[in-house]
This record gives C-alpha cells, structure tokens and sequence, in this order.
C-alpha cells in the first residue's frame, strides 16, 4: 500500500464547502483484501486509537467505523479513519472524511479528509499508511504520542500567527473573503478592487518611507524630537570606545540596544558601570553594527496601539520573571514556565518562551544570582530588564485606565511617522495620570507592531484589535466585488463573453476567464483554457477588477474546486453527455452533482439562473438556496409558467422579442433578429445563451435597456472567436468554424444549418481523446445524421489514445448508423479542413469542429474566405433554389 499523489483543494469543491486534502493510494498487495481478513487487526487498531470507536462514518452515529471494522471493510477506507483520528488527537478539527474507488486499475483509491493546514496533515496521513501497515505486518507499532507531538509542532510552525489570525478571523466575522498566499503571513482579504494585502500587522496601506523611518531608531528620535515629543537623550555609537565614552557624556543609568533591532533583542537597561556597558555593547553589536545608549527612564513600559490615526489599545509590558518557591533553581522555575501550554516558540502562541541569553545571564549577575541558584519562596526574580513578549514577558491591559492626554500624544506620534498600523512604545510614570513634562517618554515607534499583548494580556480584557485593523481597511464594505458564474455542458464560453461584454460597456472593469484565456478590462493576460480555480483567483486578487465573470468548468471544479467562496449570480446553462470516464465523472448523475457546486455557491440574495428547458438541471433546483431565475425558449415550458405563476422571475421569446417576466408582468427587452449572435434568429443555442446572459445581467442590477446594447453590439467575429465563426468564400460557398466537440454541440450546429437553405452540408469532425467511447460512439451518431458527409480528423493532442484510435471509432459507429454515408478520414485536422475546403461548390457549407483555431481560420483565409455577419436564407437562396 503507498500513496502515490497529494493535492490540496483550498476552496469549496464536490466533496465540501471546505478545505480538503486529497490523496491517491494504491492499495497493492491488499486489493481485494478486507480487515476481515486478518483476524487481530481490528482488535489492535482500536487497542492503540481506542478514539475510533466514536467515529460515525456512514452509519450517521457513534461505532458506525467499528461495526465497518468488524463487518469487513477495505483499507484505503482505514487509513483514512486513522489520519482523521491521528490529527484530531494532535488539535486539528476536522470531521469530514471519505475514501472512493479511483480505478481502473483495481486497488486505486482516492482518499479526501478535510484539511485545516495541509503539510501538518499530509504528513499524519502518511504516518496514519505507516501505521495500518505495522499492525497488519506485525512490526513493532510506532510511537503514536511521537506522531502527535511532531503534528502539534508542525502545526505552531504552519499554522498563522496569532496577529494574521486574528486579522483573519475578524475579516471572517465579516464575511469578508480571505485567501492565505504564502506558506508565510502573506494573506489576501477582498477580491477584485476591494482587495487589500496584509502580512500579520503589516497592510498594503503601510508606508513604505514611514516603516525605514521607524526602523531607525535614531531617525526616530531626532524626527520626533524635531517635532517637540519627548525622548530620551542619546547617541549612536559604532565601538566600544564610542560606547564608553558616551557613558560617560550621559552619566548612568543608561540603556544599550542595537540600532534596528526589534523585539527586545539585544536590549540591556538600568547600565550603571562602564563594565556593564561594555557588557551590553557585545550583545547589542551582534545583532546591529550600530548600537544606541540611550538615558535610562525609571516608570512603566507601555505600548500603544494605534490603527488609522485613532489609538485602539494600550498594555503595560512586564519584563520575564520567575517567582521563587524555595527549592527550584532559576533555570527549573524557567522550565517550569516554559511548560505552559499558552508559551511556545516564537510567535505562534498567546506567550513567548523565556529565552535564557547573555542578556539573562547578566540581569541575574546584577541581582547576585546564576541559573543554578535556588530562589527563596515569595522572590521575584528578573530575567531581564526590557519589557517584551517576544522574551518571555507579559502584558496587562490598561487601556481604559490610560489618560486622554497619552491618546493624543499616541496619535500625534503615528500620524507624524505615517504609519497606518502603529505601536509606540513609552516609559510612563503613571498611566492614569496627565502627561506632564518628564512624565513620560518615547521610546521607539514600531511598524508591524505585534498585537499578542492586546488579545492575550495576563490581566485586563482583551481587545479586539484584528477588528479594529479590518475596520480600518474595509470600513464598512464586506471586500466582495459581483461575481458572476457561468457553468453547463455547451455555451459557457459564449455566455460568458456575452455577459462580460455588455458590462464593460456600462464602464465596468471586467475580469474574464474563458476556455480562450484570461482578460482584464478587455486586455487578454493569460493565453489558453483558462476556467479552472487558479485563473479565478488571478482575476479575483487584481485591484483593477471591478466585476468578475468566470466561466467555470468541469475539469477545474473536479481538480481543484472554485477559486472562489460565494458568487452574487451563478448560471447553469445544460447538462448534456461529454467528460464522462474522466476524473471519476462516470455518469451524467456524477456531472449534474458537479456542476451543481456553482449554483450552490451563491451568497444570499444573489441568484441561480437556471435553462428550464434542461431537466437534469430542473432537477437541481432544489440544491440551491439563493434565489432562481430560469430561462426557457417559450413561456409554455411548464417548470418556467409554474416559477412565474409563484411569482418568480423568468427569461424567453415571445413574438421574436427577449421577454422578461415577473409573476405575471412582462417586459420586451430586444428583438431576437436585431442580436447579431443568433444569425437572424437562427441560431437557437444562441438565442438560449443570450437569455442566459440576459437573465444574469439583470440579476446583476443592470437595466433592460443596458442588457440589449449589450447583446445588440456583441458582434461574433469580433467577441466571440471560434464559435459560429461563418465565412464566404469566393464560390459562394460558406465555410463554418466551431468549437462543439460533443453529441449536443454538433446536434445545435446541425439544427441551425438545417434552417438554413443549402446544397450539401460536410462536416470536418473529432472526438477529444479523453473522452470515453459513448461518448465518441454518440457524437459520430449525431454527426452521420446532421452532415451529408463527414471528413473525420483527430486532435493533435491525442489525450491518451493512440493515434486513429477515435478516428476509428468515429468511422465504424458512421457505418454502422448509416450505411451509404460518405466520409473521409484525415487525421491532421489541417489536412481534413483543406479536403473539405476544395470539395465545396455554390451553396455547400462546411462546418470545421476544431482543436486549434488560428490555423483553421488561416486555412479558410487561404481559400479566400472572408468573414460573413450571418449565414441566412436570403444570402442562400439564389445559389440553391431554381
């Protein structure tokens, strides 16, 4: 048994709205095997997760995985059970879990376990293989209390900080769309141009110049001094003999700290000896080839917090300390405080482990002690004399005790420096009362300031500064941008370019992803199918974007779910067979349950548009929660007439106009013949795709009148390449290119060229490799009943078959179907195109179902065709009829 593949889907997907990590296992020399088989397996298992046994799996309650157990059940299903149990018992949540059949081969499985932090858990599920696999083997059993213990930790270095989470968390309050980029602090809030950048406390909107400026501590001062704020008197030095020297300029007591260091590292105060300051000066110099000696200020170490010029926060900082009980050494009363589950490394929790250093070692020197010393019962002993969570200290609330006049001079500070996210830190003599002259001091301005002492100070009330910082960002606005999804069998990629279109004429910045690529207010970034997560995002984090509008795939959802958490409007446009024996798609059920994902991603009050004619996706309707709205070709549809007697909205033609209605109002939009896309109205998948974009873009606020501009001046040479493309050429025949690829596709095209009078009608046809054999077996049905001759290609890409392998297949289903049927077979589609191209006379159509579309439009260029608006009768007529 191994795994042979892991993946992380970070959006909702088919299995969940959350987080999911996906594993594929072969299951080898177990295939076919059953825990039933080994007598003691079960009995073992549970011996060493003993946890299991509240597992529900399908049974829906407490023992249902034990009763699977002991009733036989195949092991990939195991592992799974184990990798949940194993990260619940290291602290992650997690719930949800499913194991399915992944092949052909036998064996091959597909493991999905929701996933809060995704190396941590990859890491338990390999160790859950591990551990099935020493129980069936009967090696010695690892150490389970070793697995946790390295989850946990892998957890605190993975997982967010405390600052960035609870950024995060307050955005989610808010429901405010958060994506975490980096395996760093790196986090992205908002989409589209309400999308804001921040790395813990550091935002978009941090000055660059004002966070070199607090990095300087000198610069700080002499900035701040200019501007008549209080700080102590000091010098920069580059020596030791700098150093003593300006001792003895200062007189003790004096502080030694680098120059641009930052978390209290390499800080040494109350200096009283030039022995001490040299001391100090070792440890400073370090870390900076500048150090500062600074007055040394006796008060109360306070910082203040200060968001968007308004000081939100203020804590007294209190140096590490050991309390001693009259038996322990410093160095075990440090160790016993560092037990604490709130401490640990870093910053990953609420308080810092004490770090014992040279700075320690000398503070303890001055109160006569070592780390081997035993400390009476009731002394507090100091491990160092500068005040930081990042050494070991705490902190306590005073913010509703701090006097007004120290929220003004707060404010004053970081509106100097400019630094939108702000942490001053002060030597007060007495917070509560007012600031007078020599009452206080500042001593150092920080940007990115930590905020773990205002969520979890050791006394006083947490305070909601990740709000506070979200607040500032977004101010009232929840980060969304519209989104507008667009999903089905056929016709999203022109639904899409429909919509995207009409809204960039009303001035909107468009973000547009297609099977064609990915365009930004209507300058193409990215080059080819483009419909899956990773291009949502590229548009969702661009601040230029304004709408969204994302075709969204099949293949993107299976692999790796929506790039995206809720969308205002989602459209479903058919449900017709193709992909089926693709990633575990194997029925049209296994399509619909996939393509139902984006209708369900919907926030409240947005909207399903849903095609009434199809019903697979009537059929869905009741999965969604947001509001519907359908479409059908005539108001007769009984599901359609139904929606709009409850009083729901709805979309078709009547009397050749695009008809709105509510209930039992009604609205003429536009005429079906004046849209360029239907082909005189002709073309009725298009027709269906326009009241398909027209019932999203009135969903997305815009008037009727806006919505038939925007179909009237969509023009299909121009915005919608490679579908329905028709071209003259100088015979006075036409020539057709498309993209359909499925039994659905060619039966639309098939349909309109039906309508339209003609001579001889010849198809230029493939299959994709990936498709399985219905699906090939039923295209080349529907093409030998729609063209009076086929040339029959294959894509250049053969997407796992062998060359003529779906050629032939195509060949002997035409054959079969319809006995005195004409056809070629060409395999280069180049090739085919120029065939068919040469063989037509006055009034043929040929009709090119491509892979690649420049070059088919270069072959019909080379023939002389040039592109025609529409192919209709009158254009016909006097080349067919007597």
């Amino acid at each position: 048994m191994k795994i042979t593949s892991v993946h992380h889907i970070d959006g909702p997907n088919r299995f969940t709205y959350r987080p999911v990590l996906v594993a594929r296992v072969e299951l080898e020399e177990l295939t076919r095997r059953e825990t039933t088989d080994f007598s003691t397996f079960s009995d073992r298992l549970l011996r060493v997760l003993p946890g299991l046994a509240e597992h529900h799996c399908a049974k829906g309650q407490p023992g249902g995985f034990v009763e699977r157990l002991y009733g036989g059940t195949y092991f990939g299903h195991v592992v799974e059970h184990v990798a949940i149990e194993l990260a619940t018992l290291a602290g992650f949540h997690v719930s949800y879990g499913k194991t399915m059949f992944a092949g052909p081969p036998e064996g091959l499985y597909d493991i999905v376990m929701e996933c809060e932090v995704f190396k941590p858990q990859h890491r338990l599920l390999t160790q859950a293989l591990e551990l099935v696999q020493s129980l069936l083997t009967g090696r010695g059993l690892p150490r389970i209390e070793n697995f946790i213990l390295e989850a946990k930790n892998d957890l605190e270095h993975w997982q967010l900080g405390p600052s960035t989470q609870a950024i995060v968390d307050a955005a989610k309050r808010r429901g405010i769309p958060v994506r975490r980029l980096t395996d760093s602090s790196l986090v992205q809030l908002g989409y589209g141009v309400r999308r804001k950048l921040v790395a813990a406390t550091l935002t978009e909107q941090t000055s660059a110049v004002a966070t070199d400026i607090a990095c300087d501590k000198e610069m700080t001062k002499a900035f701040l001094m200019e501007h008549g704020l209080p700080v102590p008197a000091g010098v920069a030095v580059h020596s030791l003999e700098q150093a003593l020297a300006g001792f003895r300029d200062l007189g003790g007591p004096v502080v030694v700290k680098p120059l641009n260091g930052n978390q209290g590292r390499g800080v040494t105060l109350n200096l009283n000896s030039e022995v001490e300051v040299a001391e100090a000066f070792a440890a400073a110099s370090e870390i900076s080839s500048v150090v500062l000696l600074e007055r040394y200020v006796a008060g109360r170490n306070v910082r203040l917090f200060v968001v968007g010029g308004t000081l939100v926060a203020a804590a007294e900082r209190i140096p590490a300390l050991v309390q001693g009980d009259g038996y322990s050494s410093v160095d075990e009363l440090i160790q016993r405080i560092n037990a604490h589950p709130l401490r640990g490394d870093g910053h990953g929790k609420p308080l810092s482990k004490i770090t014992v250093d040279s700075v320690v070692l000398h503070t303890l020197r001055r109160q006569g002690l070592t780390l081997q010393s035993i400390v009476p019962q009731g002394r507090t002993v100091w491990l160092r004399e500068s005040a930081n969570l990042s050494t070991g200290g705490q902190a306590v609330d005073v913010t509703d005790e701090l006097d007004d006049s120290y929220r003004v001079m707060g404010e004053r500070v970081a509106r100097l420096i400019g630094l939108d996210v702000c942490g001053i830190d002060m030597i007060i003599q007495d917070p509560a009362k007012s600031c007078i002259a020599g009452a206080a001091v500042v001593l150092e301005v920080n940007a990115a300031p930590g905020i773990r002492m205002h969520l979890f100070p050791s006394v006083g009330r947490e305070r909601a500064v990740g709000d506070a910082i979200v607040n500032h960002l977004f101010g009232s606005h929840d980060g969304r941008i519209p989104i507008i999804a667009i999903t089905g069998t056929n016709g999203k990629t022109t639904t899409t370019r429909l919509i995207g279109h009409a809204l960039s004429l009303i001035g909107k910045r468009v973000g547009m992803t297609t099977t064609s690529g990915v365009w930004i207010d209507g300058q193409q970034v990215l080059q080819g199918d483009t419909t899956g997560p990773r291009s949502a995002r590229t548009v969702l984090a661009d601040p230029h974007v304004e709408v969204a509008v994302l075709e969204t795939a099949r293949g993107g959802i299976v692999r790796g779910g929506l790039g995206y958490d809720k969308a205002s409007v989602a459209v479903l446009t058919n449900i017709t067979l193709d992909h089926l024996g693709q990633d575990g798609t194997d029925s049209l059920e296994d399509l619909m349950h996939i393509k139902s994902l984006v209708g369900e991603c919907v926030e409240e009050g947005g909207t399903v548009v849903v095609n009434a004619d199809d019903e697979r996706l009537v059929r869905l309707l009741p999965r969604f929660r947001a509001r519907i709205s359908l479409f059908a070709r005539c108001r007769t549809n009984p599901i359609l007439s139904r929606h709009l007697k409850q009083g729901g909205s709805g979309y078709y033609v009547a009397d050749g106009w695009i008809t709105e209605a509510r209930g039992q109002l009604t609205w003429r939009i536009v005429p079906v013949t004046e849209i360029p896309l239907t082909l005189q109205g002709k073309a009725g998948f298009h027709v269906e795709n326009c009241l398909a974009a027209t019932g999203a873009l009135r969903a997305s606020g815009c008037t009727r009148a806006q919505v038939a501009e925007g179909l009237t001046r969509f023009l299909p040479e121009i915005h919608n390449p490679g579908r329905c493309m028709v071209f003259h050429l100088p015979n006075d025949s036409f020539a057709v290119i498309d993209y359909g690829h499925n039994p659905d596709g060619f039966a639309k095209v098939g349909n309109w060229l039906h309508e339209v009078p003609h001579r001889r009608l010849v198809g230029v046809v493939g299959v994709p490799g990936d498709r399985c054999d219905e699906v090939v077996r039923t295209s080349a049905q529907t093409v030998a009943e729609v063209f009076d001759e086929l040339v029959i290609k294959e894509d250049q890409d053969k997407r796992g078959r062998y060359p003529g392998e779906v050629a032939t297949l195509i060949a002997e289903e035409v054959r079969h179907h319809s006995l005195d049927k004409k056809y070629t077979v060409l395999l280069d589609e180049s090739e085919a195109l120029r065939f068919a191209l040469g063989r037509l006379g006055p009034g043929d159509i040929a009709v090119m179902f491509y892979e690649r579309l420049q070059p088919a439009v270069q072959i019909v260029e080379e023939f002389g065709g040039h592109p025609s608006s529409s192919l209709t009768a009158t254009q016909l007529s006097a080349l067919v009829l007597p």
